[in-house]
Parts: structure tokens; sequence; C-alpha cells
């Protein structure tokens, strides 16, 4: 089959990011189907272009057998009006670019998480005469209001609301990261039986199949990886940290491994209260996770929002137990693999007294101990993770409606 992803937001392994449709694709390939995912060449943890330039908007390539298609999109920094510009901008591109191929897909899939993108999928797949899939990343406009962006009367918040319920109503199947959000979407009068649970996963041929050492130098080192926005409330872990620097537990040290609009102010933040146990360091592409995380002791998730409604599946949290280390989750979310696990401990969101406790919780156990807690994780990422069965779910999902 020839199967089209448009994903916004997808990267390759050499890039810093969730690698979810690569890693899917790469599957798919090898049982036999062709697979194009169209995406944004301007990449969203570093700001910067990768492959194209203002004289060739449209670069393709083939990355392990998946053919990539790469737009050139409005640049922003940050999360303000030029990302907006930015996210409009690729869903009238990747439309055009699409629409004007000469091959013919066998399906459509359209990625969340804006709107603009399944709708650009959806109009090309009409335009082919093939079914369309929606995969539902983050719940739009949901997350705007959760996190006090939008006014559920506003608008803004109604037209949203309307092409929402515009694309679920003319998908052939739903994809949702988080289990939560079957029943916000069956709310739109949409029935559930076409909503399907496909969360996010790994693949654990990067990582060692037995749980990594820990540590045994004088460092007992906490982790943070990934995006530094609003969302993902690292200054909860900054004052963490304060906490146990005014303890005098010198030996944990702190490092946060990434980039995004808050990262300036979250060390200016550190600068501020005196730290010296907070380390910032510039984001890795996906390659290099398994070795960054292997040097941790103890791995930390944070974010703002509840994703107890309108969030998808925490992609991190599946490379942080896969490596087999302690994890601490300071969210609020109705499908936690960590509680589920028994590998680590869950803290209430924006409570930097409980997330410093847990953090020296960990660090007053054996050794012993936290390798046991952090295996855990390992054998749940393998039973219910692995990027290979969900591969196989999704098989099995296009295949039926195409």
């Amino acid at each position: 089959m020839n199967i089209w992803i448009f994903n916004h937001y997808a990267i390759t392994p050499d890039l810093p990011g969730g690698t979810r449709h690569y890693d899917l694709s790469k599957e798919l390939v090898k049982r036999g189907h062709r697979v194009t995912i169209f995406a944004s060449d301007f990449v969203h943890y570093i700001y910067k272009y990768h492959r194209t330039t203002p004289s060739k908007k449209v670069v393709e390539e083939n990355v392990d057998g998946i053919q990539w298609v790469w737009i050139r999109t409005f640049p922003y920094a940050g999360n303000n009006q030029r990302r907006i510009a930015n996210m409009i901008d690729f869903g009238w591109r990747v439309f055009w670019v699409a629409f004007r191929r000469r091959e013919r897909p066998d399906i459509v899939i359209g990625s969340s998480p804006h709107l603009f993108t399944p709708l650009a999928a959806y109009l090309v797949a009409r335009r082919f005469r093939v079914p369309f899939m929606m995969e539902v990343r983050d719940l739009w406009p949901q997350v705007f209001i959760d996190i006090g962006r939008l006014r559920e009367q506003s608008i803004v918040t109604r037209l949203l609301r309307l092409l929402e319920k515009f694309l679920y109503e003319r998908a052939k199947r739903i994809i949702i990261l988080g289990t939560q959000m079957q029943e916000k979407i069956a709310a739109c009068g949409i029935s559930k039986d076409k909503i399907s649970w496909i969360p996010n996963g790994t693949d654990l041929s990067r990582f060692k199949s037995t749980a990594c050492d820990f540590s045994d130098g004088d460092e007992f080192k906490v982790m943070y990886i990934g995006a530094h926005g609003p969302t993902n409330a690292l200054d909860t872990l900054i004052e963490a940290a304060s906490i146990i620097q005014k303890l005098g537990l010198s030996k944990i040290k702190f490092v946060l491994v990434g980039d995004g609009p808050e990262k300036q102010k979250l060390m200016g933040l550190s600068n501020q209260l005196g730290l010296s146990n907070v380390e910032f360091r510039n984001p890795v592409p996906k390659t290099k996770i398994p070795e960054v995380l292997s040097k941790a002791d103890v791995l930390v998730a944070t974010y703002e929002v509840s994703f107890s409604s309108s969030g998808g599946s925490l992609n991190k949290l599946n490379d942080y137990m896969a490596v087999g280390k302690p994890v601490v989750l300071a969210v609020e979310t109705a499908y936690n693999p960590v509680e589920k696990a028994k590998c680590g401990f869950t803290v209430p969101p924006r409570n930097s007294q409980a997330l410093a406790d847990a953090i020296m919780e960990l660090y007053e156990m054996s050794p012993e101990d936290r390798k046991i807690m952090g295996e855990r994780g390992r054998q749940y990422v393998e039973e219910f993770h692995d990027v290979r069965r969900l591969a196989d779910k999704l098989e099995q999902m296009i295949t039926g409606i195409a």
C-alpha cells in the first residue's frame, strides 16, 4: 500500500525531538508498504531549517526506505503569533505540494496537534478519492482552554470546535494517543467504534536489552531531556533543585538537556537562586538519546497542563523507561505508565516540594533497589510500547480501511 502521512513536526533520528512517525513508518516499510511523510523543514526544537533553501523550498529524500518531503515554512521562535502563522503556512503549503503529486496514495493520515495539518490531509484525500485517517495527539482547542489561553465561548474557540468536529466526522478512523481522549471525541457525536488508541512507543533496538548500570561516581544525576517550553513547567524542577541545595545535598546534580522558548528564563531563574547544582545542555539528536539518558540516575518529566483530558501520550516516558532508570513524573494524567509499571514516583504537577521529596527518596535508596525499579519500567515498555507492536496495530487498521 501507498501510505501518506502529514505531520508538521515529524523528524528523522538525526534531529532532536520525537520520532513517532519515523519509527512506525520504518516498520511499515519492512512489511512491504510504501510510506511518504510530509513535514516542515523548520525544526521546532532548534528553530532552524536543515534541508531546504530560499531557492529550493521543497526537498525530497529517502530515509531508511521512507520517502520524506521537507517543506520550507514561515520561521518563528517561541509560542507567539509567528508560530500560528507557521502552522497556517504549513497547512497551505503541504496541501499544494501533495495535491500536485502524480502518484496516487491508498490512504492519507493527518496528524495534529494543530488542525490545519489534518484539514490539508482530508482535502488531499478527497482530491485522490481515498480514505482519510486523523491522528489526535492533543485535543484542539481543549488544550488551550485547559491552560487558560482561550475562553470556552470565544469566537476562536467556537471556530476551532467546528473544524474539529468537521474533521472527526469525515475521518474513516481516528487514532488517539491518550485513552481519555475517547470520551471527549465521543461527546462531539462521534461513534467510539471508529476511535483507536495507539500511544507513543519506542524503538527498543536503540537501547540496551537490559537496564543500564547506575553511575557509581560522586554525583547523583537527575536529568530532564526535551523541550523547554511554557507547558513543560521546568521552573518547578529548578525550584526543587533550590530546595535540595539548601539542604546541603551537594551530590545531587540536575541536568536539563534541550532547548525552547523558556530556556533563557530558566537559566536566569537558576542564576537568581544562586544554584550550583543545575546544568543546562544543548539538545541532542534522537540517535544520541539512549547514550545521554544512560548517564542519569533518575529521570524527571514535568508538565504544566493536566493530561487528564486534553493531552496525549508523553513521548519521553518511553525513552526514560526503555533505558531502565527510575522516573519521577510530575503530571496529572489519566494513563500513567510510571504508576502502572511501578518504576518510579508520581507527584502533583507544580509542586516543587513534592518533586524534591521524591528525588531525595530515590537518592536514599540503594543502587540495587533503584535498578530493580528501573528494570520494571523497561519490561513495561517491552510489553506495551514496543514500536513493532504498535506498527502491527496501525497496519491492521490501515489495511482494514483501504
